[in-house]
């Protein structure tokens, strides 16, 4: 069992594509997580239900607040005692100079993570390649559970400018991985300062308001 001192390893990826992997072993502690019962959550339910086995949950990071808020609600809404989370930060193809401020950012969250619930366990990924294709890649190998995006609110004045057009391909990206991962996938979006709760999408349903 690792500490929270991670240990770097070199993964061997089938697409040869260059990663760093961090991981932080689990603690026999008590755990309180609660998930929405909204179509496509309730397979999952709570611990206290009896109905959960272990499941790897998968979260998309990067430097974004919205990222972290996304971090943030998986650990404290899906992430149940003894399952794996793992935070998976993909760098764009020759960056290799952001490797290691990639690399100290993902232990830094990962730290976090634990210490804020240690009866989770939680690895940390870096992985170079198309961001897309690494992902639907990642989620297939890894065979994740749930996999958990962050969100981020649309422009005000881009939407009046641009109209049906103002979609960014942030928002395009998070869109094709709700409806086309090979498991539950969500999209997380905290609402502005000032209103409680969460915006929750999936496949199934979109911006559904969850006050947690």
């Amino acid at each position: 069992m690792q500490g929270s001192g991670s240990l770097l390893k070199q993964l061997s990826v089938k697409e040869a594509w260059k990663s760093t992997s961090s991981r932080w072993g689990g603690k026999d502690r008590g755990c309180e997580a609660s998930l929405s019962q909204m179509e496509g959550f309730a397979m999952y339910g709570n611990e206290d239900s009896g109905m959960v086995g272990k499941k790897r949950v998968m979260v998309l990071v990067d430097h974004t607040s919205h990222s972290k808020h996304a971090m943030m609600w998986a650990l404290t809404h899906v992430a149940n005692k003894g399952d794996l989370l793992t935070l998976l930060l993909v760098l764009p193809p020759h960056r290799g100079s952001q490797s290691s401020c990639s690399t100290y950012l993902v232990n830094h969250l990962g730290s976090l993570c634990k210490d804020c619930k240690p009866e989770v366990e939680v690895e940390a990924l870096v992985i170079q390649g198309p961001k897309l294709a690494t992902v639907m890649s990642q989620v297939k190998k890894l065979e994740v559970s749930i996999l958990v995006l962050g969100q981020k609110k649309p422009s005000p004045l881009l939407s009046c400018l641009c109209g049906n057009n103002s979609i960014s391909s942030s928002e395009e990206f998070a869109e094709y991985c709700i409806n086309n991962a090979e498991c539950l996938a969500i999209g997380v979006r905290k609402r502005s300062q000032g209103n409680n709760g969460y915006l929750i999408s999936t496949r199934w349903q979109k911006n559904f308001w969850l006050l947690a």
